[in-house]
């Protein structure tokens, strides 16, 4: 069981492990051991994520979901499978953390009148220094 917080909690049944060739250093294991760890969890099919989570996960790690709706976390930090495995796992954990905080609405400020002031008086200070530089045209004549 993956738990993300007590209301979200996956039971391991849901994903789907596959290993490959991984790349990296390892000697001459690399080429004969699949230590590269894929996890592969049908996000939209998954009766265990609330469904606002589940939008904002879609939203969020759109370019990790396939088009059958399938999240894919692949890892090859480590030189063997188990620790790879244990690596997708605390990967989808942090994605699900990440998702399952609702974005925080937006409170509207205004400027305080001391900054409005301030502005003004800038724009009106750059507008006489250039106002001074130019001359009469017919001077320049």
């Amino acid at each position: 069981m993956l738990v993300v917080t007590p209301k979200i909690q996956i039971p391991l049944r849901e994903f789907e492990f596959s290993y490959c060739r991984s790349g990296g250093p390892g000697g001459q294991n690399v080429n004969k051991l699949n230590t590269k760890a894929v996890l592969r969890w049908p996000v939209a099919k998954s009766p265990s994520l609330p469904e606002a989570v589940r939008q904002r996960l879609a939203a969020r790690y759109a370019r990790r979901i396939t088009s059958q709706g399938d999240l894919l976390i692949t890892s090859q930090r480590f030189r063997d499978a188990g620790r790879n495995t244990a690596d997708c796992l605390e990967k989808l954990r942090r994605m699900l953390l990440d998702a399952a905080e609702p974005p925080r609405t937006r409170k509207p400020t205004r400027p305080t009148r001391s900054s409005v002031r301030r502005r003004l008086e800038d724009k009106r200070q750059r507008s006489k220094k250039k106002a001074q530089r130019r001359g009469d045209f017919r001077d320049r004549m």
